[in-house]
């Protein structure tokens, strides 16, 4: 097998993303034949004793660095975020209500599916430019609610919540994808969190659900059983046929975590990350924009443009980024412009390649201007 050594590319893409070279290298090594099994992980039977291995590690490394409290199942799902978007309500709506607070492309998603099971209460007013968070002094919340939902990080627009939003008891339901293990927080708050894998936990194609007990018997008659938090906590998340090596490199995700100083870790390096970049944008007088309020912007993902949204000069920014080895910075296509995803597995030395290349572009603009 060839060895899939450094290819001098940095991958800065929203998801799937980029996965840590330590632990591709362990899964290249393990592919063929993994542990003492003569086949391969793709291969191994999901009630096999091997796998239930791996399911419980992983589990027990995730506890360990989110400190998960014992009254909560940790469960791996299938269907994605999306299938989560309608879990949530099909599971927990009991009341036939649910505050959503929309913050973004994603929260907004979630929201419209919840509407197909019950009554939605948005917090927020209506908008289509998001920008910020607004202060919860505004919020209309439902003392009646289900449940309250967020997402901690719109990666679309680059929003992301600092803090945990305060519900008065109400249970608190938060979609974690994109900052899930990228710094410590109080599990405890929280009734269900749930992340798709595709961003700061592993390749795509399992979805992580950490649900608090007393949520769990409460799913409607109508759930589909693949969806239901209860069914699926009772059977370890081994109802149906799991996706075997997504679990597998998750964990390995998850060790390799625990192994790079913990969320703490995780949160030191996003922060140094994320200055490198949001420092040349401050600093370019306005060449670089980024439309988020400061207090809002995102660690993970950073949104900007260029000279007044000049396309043409976005463009070339992009193609000179990608002849420097520097891929997948195009911005949504929903908003357009540049973004830079920074997530666990971008290291600060990629981060600093952005920035000084960021940097060389505006001052080589500013040359051809003055000319």
């Amino acid at each position: 097998m060839t060895d899939q050594s450094k290819t001098g590319v940095i991958n800065f893409g929203a998801g799937p993303a980029k996965l840590p070279h330590e632990v591709l290298k362990k899964v290249q090594k393990e592919l063929l034949a993994y542990g003492n099994t003569q086949i391969s992980i793709l291969e191994l039977s999901h009630r096999s004793n091997e796998f239930k291995k791996v399911i419980d590690d992983a589990q027990a490394i995730l506890r360990d660095i989110l400190n998960i409290p014992d009254n909560y199942k940790i469960l791996f799902m299938q269907g994605g975020g999306t299938g989560i978007f309608a879990a949530v309500p099909l599971n927990i709506m009991n009341n036939g209500t649910a505050d959503y607070l929309v913050t973004g492309s994603w929260s907004a998603k979630a929201a419209k599916e919840a509407v197909k099971y019950g009554k939605v209460n948005m917090v927020l007013p209506k908008t289509t430019k998001y920008t910020e968070i607004p202060d919860p002094s505004t919020w209309h919340l439902d003392a009646n609610a289900s449940y309250v939902y967020y997402c901690a990080n719109e990666t679309v627009h680059g929003i992301e919540f600092d803090y945990i939003p305060e519900t008065n008891g109400v249970p608190l339901v938060a979609d974690m994808s994109s900052n899930i293990l990228t710094k410590p927080f109080d599990v405890s708050k929280f009734a269900v969190i749930f992340a798709g894998a595709q961003k700061n936990i592993g390749p795509a194609g399992v979805t992580l659900v950490i649900v608090r007990d007393d949520m769990l018997g409460r799913a409607m008659d109508v759930c589909p059983t693949v969806l239901n938090f209860t069914v699926m906590a009772n059977d370890n998340s081994l109802h149906n046929t799991p996706p075997v090596f997504q679990i597998y490199m998750v964990g390995l995700v998850f060790e390799w975590i625990k192994q790079n100083g913990g969320v703490e870790g995780m949160q030191n390096f996003a922060r140094k990350k994320s200055s490198k970049i949001y420092d040349i944008i401050d600093g370019s007088g306005g060449f670089y924009t980024c439309p988020i309020k400061r207090d809002a912007r995102s660690k993970m993902n950073i949104p900007f443009r260029i000279k007044n949204s000049d396309e043409e000069l976005e463009k070339e920014f992009l193609s000179g980024a990608a002849a420097r080895g520097m891929l997948q910075l195009k911005g949504h296509r929903s908003v357009g412009g540049i973004r830079a995803s920074l997530y666990n597995a971008v290291t600060e030395e990629e981060a600093e390649s952005l920035a000084n290349y960021m940097k060389l572009f505006y001052d080589e603009y500013c040359k051809k201007a003055e000319k």
